[in-house]
C-alpha cells in the first residue's frame, strides 16, 4: 500500500500510537460523520445522492460544528480569525455569570484563551516525581 500511495504522489501519514492501520485525522473526521443524527440509516440510491448528503455534512462541520479541541469554535470561525473575539466574549459572558450567582461556581470558571497549537494526540504533560521535587528543592 505504501509503495502504491508514493508511487501515486501521495503522502501518507502516521498513525496514532499503538494503531497500526488507521489515518488519525480521517478517523476522527470519520467517527464524527458517524455519530451525527443525520447519518443516513440505508444506502444512497445514487452516487449524487450520496455526494450531495457528503457536501452538505462537510458544510455543518466546517461551519456549524463547534470542535472541542479548539475551545468550542467552528473551523470556519477559527480560520477566519474570528474564534479570538468568541472566545474573549465567552470568557466576559462566563465572569457575569459568576458575579451574578457565585454560589453556582465552585471553582474557576472554564478557560477560555484561545489555543494556539492543536495535536490529534498530544504527548501527556510530564509530571515530576516527589524524588525530583526534593532534589530540586534543594538546589
Amino acid at each position: 500500500m505504501l509503495a502504491t500511495l508514493q508511487h501515486l504522489g501521495v503522502i501518507p501519514s502516521f498513525s496514532r500510537p499503538s494503531v497500526s492501520n488507521d489515518n488519525p485525522y480521517s478517523e476522527a473526521l470519520f467517527k464524527t460523520l458517524k455519530y451525527t443524527p443525520v447519518y443516513p440509516s440505508k444506502p444512497f440510491d445514487t452516487i449524487d445522492m450520496a455526494r450531495e448528503w457528503v457536501l452538505k455534512f462537510v458544510r455543518w462541520y466546517n461551519n456549524h460544528h463547534r470542535h472541542s479541541g479548539i475551545k468550542f469554535v467552528t473551523p470556519s470561525d477559527r480560520h477566519k480569525g474570528i474564534d479570538k473575539t468568541i472566545l474573549e466574549n465567552r470568557e466576559k459572558v462566563y465572569q457575569k455569570a459568576r458575579k451574578r450567582t457565585p454560589e453556582r461556581w465552585s471553582r474557576n470558571i472554564r478557560n477560555w484563551d484561545m489555543i494556539t497549537e492543536v495535536n490529534l494526540n498530544p504527548e501527556p504533560k510530564k509530571t515530576i516525581d516527589k524524588e525530583q521535587q526534593h532534589s530540586v528543592a534543594k538546589a
